[in-house]
C-alpha cells in the first residue's frame, strides 16, 4: 500500500479536512474508520493521524509503538488531549483549525521519498550528578564506532553543554540558539550538514552565555528531521524536562532513567519516574554501580517499577578524563563501554544504508 498518510477517524468532518490537507500537499492519505481497520495499515505510512474520536480505540488496540503519529483534536481539546497522546505514542498534538498549515507541511514531509526512521533514545539521571550526560555521550561515541549515523541533543540548557564533553566546543556548525525560533519542516540534509560532528557523531548542543528559549515547534521539528535523517538519536534530558525534553520523551523509542545504586537516589527516582511516565510509554531503568549500601538492581527495579535494561559500575578514570578532555579515549574500553556495546546490541539498531536495502 503505497500511501504518505494514514488518517484513522470515524468522525467525517475530520476526515474530509484532513484529505483536503492532504490533497493541498500533493501527498497521497487514505482514511481507516476504526482501530481494526487500521491495523493492517499502521506501520507503513510516513504520517499517521488518530482522531481524537478513535484515540480510546487505538489506545486499546495496542498497536505498535512508531514514528510520525499525531493525535488530531478540536481547537477545545485541553489537557486531556496529551494524556491521549502518550496512550497513542502520538509525538505531537495538532488541532483544527488552528493547525492547518501545519499539518500541510507534515503531509508534504510524509510524501517525500524516505528510508525509514531512526530510533530515538532518552537519558535521564535520577539525581544531579549521576552521569546521565556521561552515558549519553558514551552510548553516542558506541554507535558511531559501530557504524551509526549517530546525533546527540542536549536538552538540558544548563548542563554546560554536551559539545564541550565531547570536545566539540570550537567546531563550527549550529546550535540551539540558530534554531530557537524555527517554525516547519526542518531539511535532514540541512540538519546533518550543519551540525558540529566528528565522523559519524554529530551534536546540537548550546553556545555560551545565557540559554535562549526555545520553542516547542521548533523542538518538534528538529526531532522530526533527526530521526529522519540519522540512524540514531540520543538526548540528553534533564530532570526538569522543559519543552525539548518533553519533545524528545514522546519522540523516544525508549527513554532510560539512570539511577546510582544509593537509597536517596532509588527513592528520588520513584518521584520521577512518575513523572517521566506522562510523556513515555516505555521507560527503562539502568543501575549505576558501585552500591555502598549493598542495594541491589532487583531491589530499586522494584522500588521505582521499572524494567532493568543493566547496569554498570563507575569508572574512576572520567572525572579526571572529562576535565582534560579526553573523554573519547577512555571510553574506548571500560565497564561503561562494555555496558553500551550491550545495551545497543540489545536494541539491534541498522546503519542507515542497511535500513534502504531492507526498506
Amino acid at each position: 500500500m503505497n500511501i504518505a498518510a494514514l488518517i484513522v477517524t470515524g468522525d467525517p468532518e475530520t476526515a474530509d479536512d484532513l484529505l483536503r490537507l492532504a490533497a493541498a500537499a500533493d501527498a497521497h492519505a487514505e482514511v481507516a474508520h476504526d482501530a481494526d481497520e487500521a491495523r493492517a495499515a499502521w506501520t507503513w505510512p510516513a504520517l499517521v493521524l488518530v482522531g481524537a474520536d478513535a484515540a480510546d480505540e487505538v489506545a486499546a488496540a495496542r498497536l505498535q509503538r512508531r514514528q510520525g503519529v499525531v493525535l488530531v483534536t478540536a481547537a477545545d481539546a485541553g489537557p486531556e488531549a496529551y494524556r491521549r497522546a502518550v496512550e497513542i505514542g502520538a509525538q505531537d498534538v495538532a488541532t483544527l483549525p488552528g493547525h492547518e498549515e501545519w499539518l500541510t507541511e507534515a503531509f508534504a514531509t510524509a510524501g517525500e521519498p524516505e528510508s525509514g526512521w531512526g530510533a530515538t533514545l532518552c537519558v535521564v539521571g535520577a539525581r544531579g550528578g549521576a552521569g546521565a550526560s556521561v552515558l549519553t555521550a558514551a552510548l553516542g561515541l558506541a554507535a558511531a564506532a559501530s557504524g551509526l549515523r549517530t546525533l546527540l541533543v542536549d536538552a538540558d540548557p544548563l548542563g554546560g553543554g554536551l559539545d564541550l564533553l565531547l570536545g566539540l566546543e570550537r567546531h563550527e556548525g549550529v546550535r540551539w540558539h540558530d534554531l530557537a525560533d524555527r517554525r516547519g519542516r526542518l531539511s535532514t540534509a540541512t540538519l546533518r550538514e550543519s551540525l558540529p560532528c566528528r565522523g559519524d557523531l554529530s551534536a546540537l548542543s548550546w553556545r555560551r552565555g545565557e540559554p535562549v528559549p526555545v520553542t516547542p515547534d521548533a523542538a518538534t521539528s528538529l526531532l522530526d528531521a533527526a530521526a529522519r535523517g540519522f540512524d540514531l538519536v540520543i538526548a540528553d534530558v534533564p530532570r526538569y524536562p522543559g519543552d525539548i525534553g518533553r519533545a524528545a520523551l514522546r519522540a523516544a523509542t525508549a527513554a532510560f532513567l539512570l539511577v546510582p545504586a544509593e537509597v536517596r537516589a532509588t527513592v528520588a527516582a520513584d518521584g520521577l519516574a512518575s513523572a517521566l511516565r506522562r510523556d513515555t510509554a516505555d521507560l527503562r531503568l539502568i543501575v549505576q554501580g558501585p552500591a555502598p549500601g549493598g542495594i541491589t538492581s532487583d531491589m530499586i527495579g522494584k522500588a521505582v517499577n521499572l524494567p532493568t535494561a543493566g547496569g554498570y559500575d563507575r569508572d574512576r578514570r572520567l572525572p579526571a578524563a572529562i576535565e582534560e578532555g579526553e573523554l573519547e579515549r577512555v571510553c574506548r574500553r571500560g565497564p561503561l563501554t562494555d555496558f553500551c556495546a550491550r545495551l545497543l546490541a540489545d536494541l539491534a539498531l541498522q546503519p542507515y544504508e542497511y535500513r534502504e536495502e531492507a526498506a
